[in-house]
């Protein structure tokens, strides 16, 4: 009896100390885990649009509210990913942080379409299972991106506009607003410039032209604003968390002028907005090249399949592609090791980004 008391109580010990061990093992793998987030590299960046943008044309305190505002878009985005957040949350709320802002292209700071309409569109995109969702010529969401993203998670399609996009969202738990709440006058003042150029015949001629075709570049030239005219002010965010995953969002109130419901690469998945399982980029320039040269997503395609670096891809694109075309602008990009790439080839792009060191930049200016 007592030899099976002994055995009993040793097959206990056995069992306690297995059990000591299991536990002592899953405590080990839940700690590496969390090591592993916590050394895991992260990166943001975002843009607040690119075009004529000089230092002349900046007032110092103008010049203050940009830097200002795209620090707080960038370390809004980056507080979500250094809590161990997504990265479709951490690019949208650094792209609602520049909707809100009266300085930029999107949301609150929208240009004025030629009929005196604010018409925004957006869109989002998870790198890692390719959802995506986007809107466009909508003039009652406060947040376009927030509808772009619940597009993607609440609805079977990647692409809503106009009527339908704004019946859409009255079913979601989003904000609408008068169109009214869009009206700023610095933007008002840049459609009325615009109208007298064209009563004034220096673009009626060439309206209906495309930019290959209009070769006394009228056109192009009515579209020529200086650095606080913002020609080009969309904003965009892309990122990397700690579970590896990119995304990308972008948003905008497109062209100054704009008619016939012109719709830009912002919306478009791959134009202005494409983020994969190696990449994710926003585009911010004249919209027309970027879809016709499929922008974002030919820089993806070369990381995934030419295996180029990043910064050699997205080089490659926007000052050399681009450029033949005619196409002027910029992007914001991340790979999956948190490197970060801002080429532009215009005089300036609003820019800021934290990469996977830690490194943090806030820039204007092309130098």
């Amino acid at each position: 009896m007592m030899r099976l008391s002994l055995l009993g109580n040793g097959v206990s010990s056995i069992m306690n100390v297995a059990r000591m061990l299991g536990v002592l093992a899953m405590v080990s793998t839940a700690a590496l885990a969390a090591a592993a987030d916590q050394s895991a590299p992260i990166a943001i960046a975002i843009h607040g649009g690119a075009g004529t943008i000089l230092r002349s044309d900046l007032t110092p305190e103008l010049e203050a509210q940009y830097r200002a505002t795209l620090a707080q878009a960038l370390d809004s985005g980056y507080a979500v990913l250094k809590a161990g957040g997504s990265s479709l949350d951490a690019v949208e709320a650094s792209v609602r942080v520049m909707e809100d802002s009266p300085l930029f292209n999107a949301g609150k700071g929208a240009v004025f379409s030629h009929d005196g309409k604010n018409e925004l569109d957006a869109a989002i995109m998870d790198g890692s299972t390719l959802a995506a969702g986007a809107i466009a010529g909508v003039t009652i969401v406060k947040n376009p991106i927030t509808l772009a993203r619940r597009v993607m998670d609440s609805s079977p399609h990647v692409l809503l506009i106009g009527a339908g996009a704004e019946a859409f969202a009255r079913t979601q738990p989003i904000e609408l607003v008068d169109p009214a709440y869009f009206h700023t006058e610095r933007r008002w003042q840049q459609l009325q410039i615009l109208l007298e150029k064209e009563k004034a015949g220096g673009a009626k001629g060439a309206t209906g032209l495309s930019e290959d075709a209009d070769q006394s570049k009228a056109r192009k030239q009515s579209y020529h604003f200086t650095a606080q005219e913002n020609r080009f002010g969309t904003v965009g965010a892309v990122a990397l968390d700690s579970k590896g995953h990119l995304a990308a969002a972008t948003s905008t109130g497109g062209m100054t002028n704009k008619r016939w419901g012109r719709v830009g690469d912002a919306p478009v998945i791959g134009a202005g907005t494409y983020a994969n399982a190696l990449c994710a980029v926003s585009a911010t320039g004249h919209g027309e090249y970027f879809i016709r040269a499929a922008v974002a997503h030919d820089i993806c395609a070369r990381v995934e399949y030419l295996k180029q670096p990043l910064a050699e891809a997205a080089s490659a694109v926007v000052k050399d592609k681009l450029v033949k075309l005619g196409g002027e602008g910029g992007i914001i990009a991340v790979d999956a090791q948190g490197n970060v790439t801002l080429p532009f080839n215009s005089t300036g792009m609003y820019r800021a980004s934290i990469n996977q060191k830690g490194e943090r930049v806030i820039a204007i200016y092309a130098d």
